[in-house]
């Protein structure tokens, strides 16, 4: 269940894209990997928190009903009743941030594995369809997101690697001499804020 609830959270992009910012600057060990995955973690509950209230709000009502809990709702029909509500809003969520195109590719997928009696019913809409298409569509968008991130860090890199060239210091690492740089570069543009600022709003 906690591996299927980070497939269709934010979790996926906001983790690769720290994963990628530290390889860009060139500190794969630091922050350690425990402090990303929760930085993304608390990012997540951030981004995912207005999804979460409102599929509370749409099962509400039934929770009222059944004293508090699903588990003494009055039958399997109220739980299911519940979980249909609840996944309206996931729905929407995964529908906004996800690729147009990305859903066209599973949609067709979908209806080319069954036999044309099995297709009756299949929409672009259906969570086997949008779960996938917004995996791609986050992975997609991660990766554009470290690109842009890599560049910058990269230019850091080709210029005192010249530098060293033209200086005649063949046996110096240039890695190791641009890393305070790129350090440098990261907090004076004040990285963090820019980054998890921006991480958050590209799901408003």
């Amino acid at each position: 269940l906690p591996f299927v609830l980070l497939l269709v959270t934010s979790f996926v992009r906001i983790a690769v894209v720290l994963s990628i910012l530290k390889g860009a600057i060139g500190t794969p060990q630091i922050p350690p990997n425990q402090v990303i995955t929760g930085l993304a973690m608390l990012l997540t509950l951030y981004v995912m928190a207005p999804t979460g209230e409102r599929m509370y709000r749409a099962i509400e009502p039934l929770l009222e009903r059944g004293g508090g809990s699903l588990a003494s709702a009055q039958s399997i029909a109220v739980m299911e009743q519940a979980a249909q509500r609840a996944k309206e809003p996931l729905r929407e969520f995964l529908l906004k941030h996800s690729n147009p195109r990305d859903r066209a590719l599973f949609f067709n997928l979908s209806l080319r594995m069954r036999a044309p009696a099995e297709r009756v019913g299949i929409t672009d809409r259906d969570m086997l369809i949008i779960v996938p298409a917004f995996l791609t569509s986050e992975l997609r968008r991660a990766f554009e997101i470290g690109f842009l991130l890599f560049v910058p860090f990269l230019v850091v890199d080709m210029v005192i690697a010249n530098i060293l060239l033209a200086l005649g210091m063949h046996m110096l690492s240039p890695t190791t001499v641009s890393l305070p740089f790129k350090l440098l570069l990261f907090v004076l543009a004040d990285g963090w804020q820019l980054i998890l600022r921006g991480l958050v709003e590209s799901y408003v």
